[in-house]
């Protein structure tokens, strides 16, 4: 009788769990549960990473060394190893950035081998090489640049533009890869000497290594180059005029122009941090998980009250979600496909970091299924629907349309947040062929982003505060937690590059 009591008593204990399995309302309440418990791990990383403590995140500073310690010992913690495949450099692979800002300008011109006069203050030259000479170079007129003129036509010569933007266009660039030795722009419309001086005289950043420029890009005010043609049978209005002729052809200019233009350099030492957890069958391949650790450090001065861009939803929101995920699959049965997990550095930079990684990985690229990049997630609240940034341009949508369904998310199968995908370092591991997405509901609502990008983006009001929506964020977690089991698992997604070794 004792035994069939006891019996009893396990058959009740089942019932009931079956019964409270099987009741919606304690379902949900499970959900919400761990929904809850989510956001609070999420939210205890992002106020670390983006608190005032780490300076900003700025790459090269002691707020990266801080970034770069928390977010290793997190993963150290999880049971993770380094993924940098380097003794000499464990967890922490060394990048090395350039950042250039113009120091002289020059330019002169002359006629049949004398000087004509143009003030120095009516031209700007710049190269983003170190120096970047040339001297008494025909001008060539190429009008608008929508046509590009033979090289023959280009050699030697400095090509003279009609207004083209002040952020090196596509015609400037086009001209010098077609052989320009220069390019020349008139300043004819609503843009300013003031306008260029502007832009340009920011710092623009490399990798280290990396050959930049020899090229010259410049620029003159129209006056000033009206100035520079007269005694010939030219202005800027005769020019137009031309330009705009059915039948354009390029025209010798009866100028001959040097330019030069120098930069200063520095150099940033920063790192990407590399973790990896270690599958059974590394062999077939790996999965690789990114978000980039940097923000842009002191971003404002006195009088402003708060002085530093903390980067809480960028991207110290992705990071959260990255070791989160992380430790789901750290306390699971051991897949069987390796999963790297990329902190990258110099995102804001260019997607440098990323760039850095693409071009010395540490195991070769062909070897990675899949990569989903995490940006700046935290703007949306819970039950929004996926969107995928990158949608179309990998063999990944099927399968993460199949996870949707077996994880039971609505997945946006539109390209409403395509226009972000060349914003985010999953691009840069596009351009090395490996198939990269992000999937997120923050970027379900683009609205939402779009909010974001207007009021608090690269702004000091990017901070933790009662308005951080980390619903969405959540719910990430445990997608891509989903989505990496998926794509670990070669019974389902084989390994493709498997005919491609690196």
């Amino acid at each position: 009788m004792k035994r069939i009591g006891q019996a009893m008593k396990r058959m009740t204990v089942l019932l009931l769990a079956a019964a409270l399995t099987l009741d919606p309302l304690a379902a949900a309440s499970r959900q919400e549960k761990a929904l809850a418990e989510t956001k609070a791990q999420l939210l205890s990383h992002i106020a670390v990473l983006a608190s005032d403590d780490f300076e900003g995140r700025e790459p090269g500073t002691d707020g990266e060394s801080k970034t770069l310690r928390y977010i290793g010992k997190q993963f150290f913690d999880l049971g993770l190893v380094s993924g940098t495949n380097d003794p000499g450099h464990p967890w922490f692979a060394p990048v090395t950035v350039l950042g250039r800002e113009p120091a002289t300008s020059r330019a002169t011109f002359s006629r049949k081998g004398k000087r004509v006069f143009v003030l120095q203050q009516d031209v700007l030259v710049y190269t983003s090489g170190k120096r970047a000479l040339v001297e008494n170079a025909p001008l060539v007129f190429v009008g608008t640049g929508k046509t590009i003129p033979s090289r023959a036509d280009l050699a030697g010569r400095v090509a003279l533009l009609l207004e083209a933007g002040i952020d090196g266009s596509d015609r400037q660039t086009a001209l010098i890869q077609a052989g320009a030795a220069g390019v020349l722009t008139v300043l004819d419309g609503d843009h300013t000497l003031e306008n260029v001086a502007g832009h340009r005289q920011r710092l623009g950043y490399a990798l280290g290594g990396e050959e930049l420029g020899g090229d010259l890009d410049a620029f003159i005010a129209g006056k000033a180059l009206d100035a520079a043609l007269a005694g010939t049978k030219l202005s800027v209005k005769a020019l137009q005029d031309r330009a705009a002729a059915p039948d354009f052809a390029p025209l010798a200019v009866d100028l001959a122009v040097s330019l030069e233009a120098t930069t200063r350099e520095t150099k940033i030492h920063t790192h990407n941090f590399i973790a990896k957890l270690p599958g059974k069958r590394p062999a077939q391949g790996a999965v690789l998980l990114m978000a980039h650790w940097d923000h842009f450090g002191t971003c404002a001065q006195p009088p402003a009250e708060h002085l530093i861009c903390n980067g809480a939803i960028d991207n110290a929101s992705g990071v959260a979600v990255m070791i989160e995920v992380a430790r789901r699959l750290a306390k699971s049965p051991q897949l069987d496909r390796d999963v790297y997990f990329v902190a990258t550095t110099a995102e804001e930079l260019g997607l440098l970091g990323a760039k850095a990684f693409a071009e010395n990985p540490p195991i070769p690229l062909s070897r990675f299924v899949a990569a989903f990049n995490i940006d700046s997630v935290a703007i949306g609240p819970a039950g929004q629907a996926f969107s995928i940034v990158g949608q179309g341009l990998t063999p990944l949508d099927a399968d993460i349309a199949a996870v949707a369904k077996q994880q039971k998310k609505k997945l946006l199968m539109d390209n409403r947040a395509e226009a972000f995908v060349r914003r985010q370092d999953g691009w840069e591991l596009l351009q090395h062929d490996v198939p990269a997405v992000m999937v997120t509901s923050s970027w379900g609502d683009v609205t939402r982003v779009e909010a974001f990008l207007e009021n608090d983006y690269h702004r000091p009001s990017d901070v933790v505060s009662p308005r951080l929506e980390l619903g969405a964020a959540a719910e990430d977690v445990d997608f891509l937690t989903a989505l990496v089991r998926w794509f670990a698992d070669p019974r389902r997604v084989p390994y493709r590059s498997a005919a491609k070794p690196g």
